[in-house]
């Protein structure tokens, strides 16, 4: 599919009506303890953002509030006391932004990046909406050593990366509206991980229909990049395809302690969700 004519589908996706919703939580919760890992040494990596969106939302705006989507996520955690240090890490970098009783706003995945990563370490973004493009611009014009292009997020890829810095997280999260996204990531992440392979990849994917999941899944395994760690939380029964019954993420070079980090806090976060809240994690492709 050539550019102009994804251009014009993503004119369609908006992150405001979904930010904070179910699929955000386990998103941003891999995020934040991956990030945390990196954090751990004192030499500076890349965060690298393929679908940057707006940066930072508003749950309170009209979008937010049209679709309520947020109240199926973060609306149910934002004030619970985790027990589990990634999800309290991850709850505190919302509290950060809202200072009274009442939850207003919620941020993006490159706005949590921003949020924990030191002057050092370097922030790249590629979002390609015209107007969610300029807001997230906006909040980088300080600081040092960040790069947000109104850009594909594939050519992204082949601009951007390796970058200086050859330690990083590599987040790969489109909207899917389009049948074909499935398969452009396949073949992004390809590229992606052929100029910086020793980053790690976090590849969100939503859960639709099953079947049309594990063929995305078995995709990407195919794709004979090893280490691959399965991470995925579904608030709802899988359905036949109406509507997101939950989300995953697939994670390339995961910290040797994402996969204990994550059936903890996951353990914890599946009731806070909803009854029949289910989740796996699973290793999917060796060292």
């Amino acid at each position: 599919m050539n550019l102009l004519l994804r251009a014009l589908f993503m004119l369609s996706y908006r992150h405001s009506y979904h930010a904070g919703n179910h699929a955000d939580v386990v998103k941003h919760l891999v995020q934040v303890a991956i990030l945390d890992y990196l954090l751990q040494k004192d030499k500076p990596f890349c965060y690298h953002d393929s679908h940057a969106g707006a940066g930072l939302y508003s749950v309170l705006a009209e979008q937010a509030q049209k679709t309520g989507e947020y109240q199926t996520g973060i609306g149910k955690l934002w004030q619970y006391q985790a027990a589990s240090p990634a999800l309290a890490r991850y709850i505190e970098l919302i509290k950060q932004l809202n200072t009274n009783d009442e939850l207003a706003f919620y941020p993006g995945s490159p706005k949590i990046a921003a949020m924990m990563l030191r002057n050092s370490d370097s922030i790249q973004a590629t979002e390609l909406h015209p107007t969610d493009h300029p807001i997230l611009a906006s909040q980088f014009v300080r600081r040092r050593h960040s790069r947000i292009e109104h850009m594909d997020a594939w050519a992204g890829f082949k601009a951007m990366l390796p970058p200086l810095h050859k330690r990083g997280l590599v987040l790969i999260d489109p909207p899917y509206e389009l049948k074909t996204e499935y398969q452009d990531v396949v073949a992004g992440l390809q590229s992606a991980y052929q100029r910086f392979p020793q980053a790690t990849y976090a590849i969100w994917y939503p859960v639709i229909e099953r079947s049309a999941v594990e063929a995305f899944i078995n995709a990407l395994v195919a794709t004979g990049i090893k280490d691959m760690l399965r991470i995925e939380l579904c608030p709802l029964p899988d359905s036949d395809g109406f509507g997101m019954t939950g989300s995953g993420m697939l994670v390339i070079n995961p910290p040797y302690t994402l996969a204990t980090n994550m059936k903890q806090a996951l353990t914890e976060l599946s009731p806070l969700l909803s009854d029949s809240c289910e989740f796996q994690v699973n290793q999917l492709v060796p060292e």
